[in-house]
């Protein structure tokens, strides 16, 4: 093995001598082969170096077959075939050299091409900055625009029509345009002149005029006093036939003071007043409703020194003028006297100290919250001269009304421990369009104002201001929209008049509605249930079960209460309403009660959660007839709502409520096994006991026949 490695070894080595000379050779020959691309076809090159590829892949597997074949007589074939393996190698370097000497002359092709482009795009660039260039200029020509035409001249037929030939020249302004407007140019001065002339005139008759109207107006104003004379003697005869002519003059010449919402509110709430009295007498259209009555109340001299300008520096500043002029005449020079000396050292001494930011925070929220000095009154009166005083606000800075409400009894009412909250000015107008609570302000705008001052809550203020209902703003014919804010708000008459009929019927029927719980209430305190004579048949003649308290809770008493959970959860008790606590009893067995009673009572009937105590505790959620007990009053309220407008719904609630306790109470079964007579005797006639798997009780009453079924 020795012996033929050494003897392989010089051939390799001149294997190796031999590819550095072929390498020599084809250093020299590299600028030849570049004129050699030129010649040959890459196809072909692409196709030899794929059959090179496959030889050398056939003759390197011949190799290996041979190698482990082994054997001294197969070392010739392998040098052979290495020898033209070297051969490929040589034509695949080759082929390869040649492969980049046509890339390299692809790329400085392309190299060429994309200069050329550059050119050709630079040259582009500068023909469109030279056509815009043109075209800017062409459009500055066209735009031009000389004096004469902004003069509004007559139109062609018409300067031919009217204007004489010796200006208008038409053998010659017909064929040329140029003429033809320095002709119309000419004509119109020819006018103008006309008219400056025409104007002397009128001016002349003008001041003629004028000084005929001042002989008018000092005859009228000696007329004045006259009619003021005659005015105060016809007192007397305005009060006998209810036609206040004097006082209504007085009032609309103090409304010219009202800020714009509160004009529209006592021009729209008079107006109807007085559609309303036009109703009932049809002989004195201008007669005014007894029944509801507008006034303007507050200082009208403060109300038109808010449109006065501050003249008091510019007096001063005259006054001191003046007395310069008078002492630099006198002396030759100013001189200032020991009296302004005084003046100023005491204005020195008497500085005040610069207010702390506190105080300059309540300063800024007293202006934000300033109110106009005039307010509009409103009194809404009913049949049994019972009104609701309503006065009207208007805040300058916040761009709202709000309102304070005085309820006036047309008797005198008796003394009512939980009534008094249904005649509470801060509640008394809640709720009087749905969702209308009258705590926070209708203008989206005053958050900002807000934020500035430091005002968190307008609630806060409320009770000083008066409520910003939704409804006053829109008889002030304001309206606010939602999506942004605005920075000036308009009254609209139309607004107020389309909403001023239905909110006072409103007003009405919540301030008699409010009366009428208040007396109910009255009752109710004492234990006593007012029934009508006109809802007597609604119940049978004798009810054993009476009300034993009637009390009134707060929101929070009433959330926690537990068999009130499922009113809670449905959304129908709010902060809003008033809550109620009853208790009623027979015997050994007590009803206790919590009632919702909405701000819209009688349009929204009160809501009823019962819980019985008697042999444990029952409610709608363990006891079936307990949640038909609230079904018959909650769901069946229609069927006491008694004469119109339906008043006593809550008086003939509790009463059926003492009705259905009886039922409830005597169709119990009785215990055999305990001696004695029964607690509670049956009393009522009943179809039937129970009926179904709920054992459900006839709560149902049948009037004239006086029996109790099921529904």
């Amino acid at each position: 093995m020795a012996t033929d490695a050494k003897k392989r070894k010089p051939k390799v080595i001149r294997s190796e001598e031999g590819k550095r000379s072929r390498h020599d050779e084809q250093e020299g020959r590299y600028y030849s082969e570049e004129s050699e691309v030129d010649l040959r076809d890459p196809k072909k090159d692409y196709q030899l170096y794929k059959d090179t590829c496959d030889d050398l892949q056939r003759l390197m597997a011949e190799i290996q077959d041979l190698k482990s074949k082994g054997g001294k007589e197969v070392s010739a074939e392998i040098e052979e075939r290495r020898i033209q393996s070297c051969v490929h190698f040589m034509t695949l370097k080759k082929l390869n050299r040649l492969a980049h000497i046509r890339l390299k002359k692809a790329r400085d092709q392309t190299h060429e091409s994309k200069q050329k482009v550059d050119a050709y795009h630079l040259q582009l660039q500068n023909l469109l900055y030279e056509v815009m260039h043109l075209q800017k200029e062409i459009t500055k020509c066209l735009e031009f625009k000389s004096k004469h035409e902004e003069i509004d001249l007559v139109n062609v037929e018409e300067f031919y029509r009217e204007a004489p030939s010796e200006i208008s020249k038409p053998e010659i302004t017909s064929s040329d345009p140029h003429q033809q407007t320095l002709c119309r140019l000419d004509w119109e001065l020819e006018q103008r002149k006309r008219l400056a002339e025409k104007y002397k005139e009128s001016l002349a008759s003008k001041e003629k005029i004028l000084k005929e109207i001042e002989v008018k107006k000092e005859y009228l104003n000696s007329l004045q006093p006259q009619l003021q004379s005659i005015m105060q003697a016809s007192l007397p005869v305005q009060e006998y036939l209810s036609m206040p002519f004097d006082c209504m003059h007085k009032q609309y010449e103090t409304a010219r003071h009202l800020p714009a919402p509160l004009y529209v509110l006592f021009v729209q709430a008079g107006a109807y007043s007085q559609a309303c009295a036009h109703m009932k007498n049809y002989s004195q259209p201008y007669r005014q409703d007894k029944k509801l009555l507008v006034s303007i109340e507050g200082s009208v001299e403060e109300a038109k020194a808010l449109f006065k300008p501050p003249e008091d520096s510019q007096v001063q500043l005259s006054h001191a003028v003046l007395k310069y002029d008078i002492m630099s005449s006198c002396h030759g020079a100013p001189v200032l006297d020991d009296e302004s000396d005084s003046d100023a050292e005491e204005e020195q001494t008497t500085k005040r100290r610069r207010p702390t930011l506190g105080v300059q925070l309540d300063d800024k929220r007293k202006e934000m919250l300033k109110r106009h000095p005039l307010c509009v009154s409103l009194i809404v009166k009913c049949k049994d001269n019972s009104s609701l005083n309503l006065t009207f606000y208007f805040l300058m800075n916040l761009n709202i009304i709000t309102v304070k409400a005085k309820v006036v009894p047309g008797s005198e009412l008796a003394s009512s421990i939980n009534a008094g909250e249904l005649i509470n000015t801060d509640t008394v107008l809640s709720g009087l369009y749905p969702g209308d609570d009258g705590k926070k302000t209708p203008n989206p705008a005053n958050q900002y104002q807000f934020d500035k001052v430091g005002i968190l809550d307008l609630s806060d203020y409320i009770s000083e201001l008066g409520h910003p209902y939704l409804w006053v703003q829109t008889m002030g014919g304001l309206h606010f929209p939602t999506d942004q804010p605005q920075p000036s708000i308009v009254a609209d008459n139309t607004l107020s008049a389309s909403h001023m009929e239905k909110t006072i019927k409103l007003l009405r029927s919540r301030l008699l509605s409010r009366l009428s719980l208040y007396k109910q209430f009255a009752s109710l305190e004492h234990g006593i249930i007012p029934v009508s004579g006109e809802c007597q048949n609604l119940f049978p003649a004798k009810v054993i079960s009476r009300l034993t308290r009637w009390n009134m809770i707060t929101y929070e008493d009433y959330v926690v209460l537990p068999y009130t959970k499922d009113v809670v959860e449905s959304g129908l008790a709010q902060e809003t309403h008033l809550y109620y606590s009853l208790m009623i009893e027979r015997g050994t067995a007590k009803l206790h009660g919590a009632v919702v009673l909405n701000p819209g009572y009688c349009l929204i009937p009160p809501l009823f959660s019962l819980c019985l105590n008697w042999k444990g505790e029952r409610s709608s959620r363990n006891d079936e007839n307990i949640r038909v007990m609230e079904s018959e009053i909650n769901v069946y309220y229609k069927e006491l709502s008694g004469p119109s407008p339906g008043f006593q719904l809550l008086t003939n609630q509790l009463q059926r409520l003492c009705m259905l306790l009886d039922v409830y109470l005597e169709t119990e079964c009785h215990d055999n096994s305990v001696e004695g007579p029964h607690e509670f005797p049956p009393e009522k006639i009943c179809l039937r006991l129970v009926r179904g798997p709920s054992r459900m009780k006839p709560f149902k009453y049948n009037h004239p026949q006086g029996f109790f079924s099921h529904r």
